[in-house]
């Protein structure tokens, strides 16, 4: 009953195991890969505006499994993000937008738009 209430304060306790386990991959990786992915992390969590924390987690351990194989195959950065990593970026954001908080305004605004229209206006 008490971790129930915590986790309402604080977040999942598995979102917190996940993000430790993520953060021990990255650390395994060679320096330039663990670039990479520090970039890229970075600009998930200023660009992606993803909220959920099982969204975010997900969209995180996919990128460590990409550039895990990455590293494994010897396949460069480049080869993964081409010439331009924000588009690889964006685009990778795409995949997980059920978890940006931009959708709970977008529903906003239609439901507002739909009301106002509802109402005769």
């Amino acid at each position: 009953m008490t971790a129930g209430w915590i986790e309402k304060i604080t977040g999942s306790f598995d979102d917190k195991k996940r993000w430790r386990q993520y953060k021990a991959r990255k650390e395994q990786l060679p320096t330039s890969y663990r670039t990479a992915i520090d970039g890229l992390e970075r600009y998930f969590m200023y660009a992606g505006s993803i909220v959920k924390g099982d969204v975010l987690m997900q969209m995180l351990e996919d990128l460590a499994d990409l550039i895990e194989r990455a590293a494994v195959d010897g396949t460069p950065i480049r080869d993964i993000v081409g010439d331009d990593p924000v588009e690889f970026a964006d685009t990778f954001i795409q995949n997980y937008s059920d978890g940006q908080w931009i959708n709970k305004e977008r529903q906003r605004l239609t439901d507002a738009i739909d009301k106002a229209a509802d109402s005769g206006a």
